[in-house]
């Protein structure tokens, strides 16, 4: 793989450009979105719910902003990534590139706006007065295994979305119903032990639970949670590249 974008990094790298120019094209703020968007959601999510779980959470701002930093990019970058080979079709049928490049370029993208607003986020960390210790160098393990598990299931969605269009609906329902399980604006200590332990089956709030331990609580997260960061990117990441390489040729015939 290493070898082939190597090979097609001048393709990659057009790729890339052409994606943010798309995406920002005719706005006046322009790439100021990036960090802009997440602001304002989490404003508003900040105002509807700062009265129900703000006055018991500690750091509640920031404890929103983890869960809100990570869930966004996870959405965006698997979003983007379900359409990566629909919105490029036009390109693969006429020339024999990596189909993988346009799923990659497009997390790159969605790793650039991320990063973007992580510069943000520590502004607000940074306000909220907690400390800025060595532990804060971790938080590159799940801002890697997360990229990596967005470039899995990115996979696994455009591939199904190439024969099933209703995938695009579908996956919006599931993104918010797992947006309402992933504990963003709310805790899970009210809830039971058992409960507690059923949080940890959805990958993207073992991500979010990583940076608030990090960040709020100044502690460095269980082997368990370095674990399970570990396992679901590298599953997710297999079973994407199994479905590309298996459908490879397929792909041609349902466009």
């Amino acid at each position: 793989m290493l070898l082939k974008l190597k090979k097609y990094r001048f393709l990659f790298e057009e790729l890339v450009k052409r994606d943010f120019k798309k995406k920002y094209k005719r706005t006046v703020l322009g790439m100021a979105w990036s960090m802009l968007s997440p602001l304002l959601t989490l404003l508003v999510m900040a105002m509807v719910f700062g009265n129900f779980f703000g006055r018991s959470t500690e750091h509640f701002i920031i404890y929103l902003f983890s869960g809100n930093l990570l869930f966004s990019y996870f959405n965006d970058a698997t979003t983007g990534g379900m359409r990566s080979l629909m919105s490029n079709a036009t390109i693969f049928t006429k020339v024999d590139v990596p189909k993988y490049m346009f799923l990659l370029s497009r997390n790159v993208q969605a790793l650039i706006n991320f990063v973007l607003t992580l510069i943000i986020y520590f502004l607000f960390v940074f306000t909220e007065g907690l400390n800025f210790w060595w532990g804060f160098l971790t938080l590159l393990y799940p801002i890697i295994f997360i990229t990596i598990f967005n470039i899995g299931l990115g996979m696994v969605l455009s591939a199904l979305y190439v024969f099933f269009r209703d995938m695009e609906y579908l996956y919006s329902v599931f993104t918010m119903l797992l947006m309402y399980c992933s504990a963003i604006f709310y805790t899970v200590d009210s809830f039971s032990i058992q409960a507690q332990s059923m949080f940890r089956l959805n990958p993207v709030y073992v991500y979010i639970s990583y940076f608030r331990q990090i960040v709020i609580a100044g502690q460095i997260p269980s082997i368990e949670i370095h674990v399970l960061c570990a396992v679901y990117a590298l599953i997710m990441l297999g079973a994407g590249s199994w479905m590309y390489k298996k459908y490879n040729h397929q792909f041609l015939y349902y466009i």
